[in-house]
């Protein structure tokens, strides 16, 4: 199935055209970065990729002498999937788990922890997600408290809010709420509040840990066959339909591009005001069938929808959707790619994979 407009050009033109839209974003302070030498965890996901994506986009251009060292649990999978990333001769790969890593040598000035662990679908999965996030995040901390990094970047979720009253159109980071502890499946999120205190637990005048709650995505990278309704919307699109929501479709999202994503993330790693969270995501609200509805009208010939949930009488659907006026105004944050932009972007690029 095909993209509708323009044909499909080489995958890394496409993403440069990205990695030049964050290297000039006003917001992004990349000259801080000068010589600056990086720890980062969670490499291989999303989030990882994009960052070190940006990164080296920003150290080929502008000369930053900037180096990384990005903690894998597997090196050489990693390697095969992005060897034009591992083959920087910045760019270091080493192996551990997060939660008992070997501490490189030397001294590092920024820490950036993004690993996250895969959908705990069990109970003894659960456990383990739990212990990645809360045992992992002490274990970044220590090191960057270690190695005297004055900056500690720790991507959080907007799950840390709890369930949105649906009555809220958009959360803040000024609200006071949190999911519901004994909800086994709310474990992922207790864990992200449960790091949340460990970093101000460790925030000290030498260590200055920031955090951005993030909310939902869409991008390169982004995975087609997992928990994300975008990436799974458009597998089913590229497989000739039918796009299946298995909900009744009446769930609130709101999707930020990746590109956006990764320049929001340096800026609060270099910018963030210490200790005081900022919602990362699109303020955009869109229901799922409508997100459906918007990947199919992208593709050609378009697809079908199947809404496979039942629709029940009175309220909505669940809502998920953040401020960002936060960010916007202490960072001059902001979004400067649409939902349908995106989505087509991310289409073409799976398509040159």
């Amino acid at each position: 199935m095909s993209m509708r407009g323009n044909s499909v050009s080489a995958p890394v033109n496409r993403l440069a055209a990205d990695l030049d839209r964050t290297l000039s974003h006003a917001s992004v302070p990349w000259q801080e970065l000068r010589g600056a030498r990086l720890f980062m965890t969670g490499a291989t996901g999303f989030f990882g990729c994009w960052l070190l994506e940006t990164l080296k986009w920003a150290n080929d251009r502008l000369r930053l002498g900037a180096s990384v060292v990005a903690l894998t649990r597997d090196p050489h999978a990693f390697a095969t999937r992005v060897p034009h990333l591992i083959s920087h001769e910045r760019f270091t790969l080493q192996q551990g788990d997060i939660r008992t890593f070997d501490f490189p040598e030397g001294a590092f000035t920024h820490v950036i922890h993004a690993a996250v662990d895969a959908t705990p679908l069990t109970s003894t999965d659960r456990r383990r997600a739990f212990d990645v996030s809360v045992a992992g995040t002490s274990r970044a901390l220590e090191f960057a408290h270690a190695r005297r990094a004055s900056r500690f970047l720790f991507t959080s979720s907007g799950a840390v809010y709890g369930k949105q009253p649906l009555d809220l159109d958009r959360i803040s980071e000024d609200y006071i709420g949190g999911p519901d502890p004994v909800n086994a499946a709310a474990a992922g999120a207790e864990a992200k509040r449960a790091a949340e205190a460990l970093c101000a637990i460790y925030a000290s005048g030498s260590m200055q840990p920031t955090i951005a709650r993030c909310f939902a995505f869409i991008g390169p990278y982004l995975p087609l066959d997992g928990k994300f309704a975008a990436g799974n919307f458009i597998r089913d699109a590229r497989a000739g339909g039918p796009i299946v929501v298995a909900g009744d479709g009446r769930t609130v999202r709101s999707y930020l591009y990746a590109a956006d994503l990764a320049a929001w993330l340096w800026t609060i790693l270099l910018r963030g005001q210490p200790m005081r969270p900022y919602n990362v995501g699109s303020d955009l609200a869109i229901t799922i069938e409508e997100l459906a509805r918007t990947v199919a009208s992208q593709m050609s010939p378009s697809p079908a929808v199947r809404i496979e949930g039942k629709t029940t009488h009175g309220g909505g659907g669940d809502r998920y959707v953040p401020s960002t006026a936060r960010a916007r105004e202490e960072l001059g944050l902001m979004m400067t790619v649409g939902l349908e932009d995106a989505i087509t972007r991310t289409v073409e690029w799976n398509a040159g994979l």
